[in-house]
């Protein structure tokens, strides 16, 4: 019966929060917006009156003579304020509730909050009277006499609704709310251990043991989370775990959560509320694939709006595998360069290549080599870190630019990305840039070997942040012009794609380049969404390199980056580049992390439905979505 902790988990009010006087620019943070997910996952504001005019009614009607769901309905409209657009509602799933429980509480309740006692009192006597004495709705009805100040008689019902059912939480808080205020600490425990000497107590056990932790007498406190245990029903309560879970780690007793909660952990059950802490009890023990395995089992359920809180567990689980993971600072490390001809996305032999138009090659290949921006710091050491936004930057904005010659001018490209090659290999970012020479040396030792190299070194310490940019020719390294670009750091459109066309033009005049129109379905998604464009780019780079001869560790947000491809295409429903970005994105995660692309399988059928590109380039990039979430078979 969780429902009544929902309706009466009320505020104090000294933790209602005051609507501010000035406009907010975030929605999430407006009193005013309702957070809600489309099938897409994004995350979507919509007016609280909004909502109460066109979508509760639409979402009343349809559930009219289901209870279940318009139990769910009812519930959430109590919750967001809405009592008054649901009294009907509230009213009807008293009538049909196949859970009579249930529906007489909701309905009573929403009597109570409309001031209607006389008719709540009646609601629920008329269900005891038929259906027998249950202790949550005795403690409606103390509720009833509260309200008219009748305490010492709200007090008697309250105390036989426990006895009844002692593990009601709200009825439990309730009595021992009212002894503490009458008596203090040592009334509030006393009332605790005469609940808990109820037969089937096990609820008021747990407050004592918060009350022995605070002691800090932990033996106390384990014998009676063993004594709740023997006594609970299974599966075991999801805030029976999240109470045991929470103070045994605000208590710092990380071992005895792992050994208590894990155990009785069922994710369909208890999810993300007793997942949060199992994750962090292993996270800080060091236990990295323990913590990945329950992460794993909650983004398997596919819940959107747990996505923000699961997507920081994975970014945190990374981090710790990284500062877990030693460096040997004396140890050689082996670097090398991974070559990618073309635009990251649109691999030569790939069956997209041929929506483009065939292109008339020039003599000319350019090579791109970033990779490199500028820190503050006086440290020679090597070290793992997370890649940061001035780490991406260092290597998207060279494919970025690849990409913009290789559709708009008859050379050919290649991105040279240096990489540890040690298991399991990780970009180098190094914090100063290329040596002219150098840069042109690694371009002729390449399979391919390149006429020009364009070198960028990003200076990211200062807003605007700036990249500059250095055409230097393979054969002698003598640098031909140099170019840069100043943005600020959230804002990559107001100097990348500028810097992209003064390097067309430098092309042309210093490297017998000739500039083309690019393909017409080839269109850049502007304004805000560029900088998301980057993004994705880099992070395809990070998948096809965590595919490298099985996956690698060093990949993470898998999920997010998924999402965030599909967001790009929803954003952009008819960029035909943007879909094949996700469809390669899809195809290089089947490598590298194969069990996370059938999550995804329903919101792609659903953006090929609902988008169908122009033909012939829907049916090519079906054809690279069936391959993505075919199933291998060993032959």
């Amino acid at each position: 019966m969780s429902f009544l902790k929902k309706l009466f988990g009320g505020k104090k009010p000294e933790e209602t929060a005051a609507i501010p006087a000035t406009p907010i620019v975030d929605p999430a943070k407006d009193p005013n917006m309702i957070r809600v997910h489309d099938a897409y996952g994004r995350e979507l504001f919509i007016s609280r009156e909004e909502w109460r005019k066109n979508v509760l009614p639409g979402t009343i009607q349809p559930n009219w003579n289901n209870p279940d769901e318009l139990y769910d309905v009812i519930l959430g409209a109590l919750n967001d304020g809405f009592r008054s657009d649901v009294i009907d509602a509230a009213q009807q799933l008293y009538k049909i509730d196949h859970e009579p429980v249930r529906g007489a509480c909701i309905w009573g309740i929403v009597l109570m909050e409309e001031g209607r006692l006389d008719e709540a009192e009646k609601v629920f006597r008329d269900f005891l009277a038929k259906h027998g004495e249950d202790g949550i709705v005795l403690t409606n009805l103390a509720k009833v006499y509260s309200r008219r100040n009748d305490h010492a008689e709200a007090e008697r019902i309250l105390w036989h609704a426990l006895e009844i059912d002692p593990n009601q939480d709200n009825g439990m808080g309730w009595y021992w709310s009212i002894q503490k205020e009458r008596g203090g600490e040592a009334a509030g425990d006393e009332a605790l251990r005469r609940a808990a000497a109820i037969p089937k107590s096990w609820r008021a056990q747990l407050w004592l043991a918060r009350s022995a932790l605070d002691k800090r007498d932990v033996d106390q406190a384990l014998a009676l989370y063993h004594e709740s245990l023997a006594r609970v029903d299974k599966p075991v309560p999801t805030d029976f775990l999240v109470q045991m879970s929470g103070d045994l780690g605000n208590a710092g007793h990380l071992p005895e959560i792992l050994q208590l909660v894990e155990p009785q952990f069922i994710v369909q059950t208890h999810g993300i509320q007793v997942g949060n802490n199992l994750i962090k009890a292993h996270l800080d023990l060091g236990q990295v694939d323990a913590a990945r395995r329950i992460l794993d089992q909650l983004y398997a359920l596919k819940r959107m709006d747990w996505n923000e809180n699961l997507n920081f567990w994975d970014t945190e689980i990374a981090r710790t595998r990284l500062a877990t993971a030693p460096v040997e600072q004396n140890a050689p490390m082996t670097i090398g360069m991974l070559g990618f001809h073309g635009p990251i996305w649109l691999k030569p032999s790939s069956p997209a290549a041929e929506l483009f138009p065939a292109k008339i090659l020039g003599d000319v290949t350019v090579c791109f080599l970033g990779s490199t921006a500028e820190v503050i710091t006086n440290s020679k050491r090597t070290e793992h870190q997370m890649s940061d936004t001035r780490g991406r930057l260092s290597r998207s904005v060279p494919l970025y630019l690849a990409e913009q010659v290789e559709l708009g001018s008859n050379a050919r490209v290649q991105t040279l990305v240096p990489w540890v090659t040690q298991y399991p290999g990780g970009f180098v970012l190094s914090g100063v840039p290329w040596d002219d020479e150098a840069a042109a040396s690694y371009t002729r030792q390449g399979e391919v070997k390149s006429d020009y190299v364009v070198i960028t070194h990003l200076k990211p310490n200062a807003e605007p942040w700036t990249v500059e940019l250095r055409l230097v020719r393979a054969i002698d390294g003598k640098c031909l012009g140099t170019l840069s670009a100043s943005f600020h750091s959230e804002k990559p459109e107001e100097g990348i794609p500028t810097l992209a066309r003064q390097l067309l033009t430098l092309l042309g005049e210093q490297a017998e380049v000739e500039m083309a129109p690019p393909p017409a379905i080839y269109q850049v998604p502007t304004g805000p969404q560029f900088g998301h464009y980057l993004l994705r780019l880099e992070q395809l780079l990070a998948v096809r390199c965590g595919g490298m001869d099985g996956p690698r560790e060093f990949l993470s947000g898998e999920r997010e980056i998924i999402n965030g491809n599909l967001q790009l295409c929803v954003e952009f429903p008819q960029n035909i580049g943007t879909r094949i970005l996700l469809a390669k994105t899809l195809l290089a995660m089947k490598r590298a992390r194969p069990k996370v692309v059938p999550e995804f399988q329903e919101k792609i059928k659903l953006l090929q439905k609902e988008h169908p590109l122009a033909e012939p380039a829907n049916s090519v990039l079906q054809r690279l979505f069936n391959e993505a979430f075919a199933e291998d078979r060993m032959n």
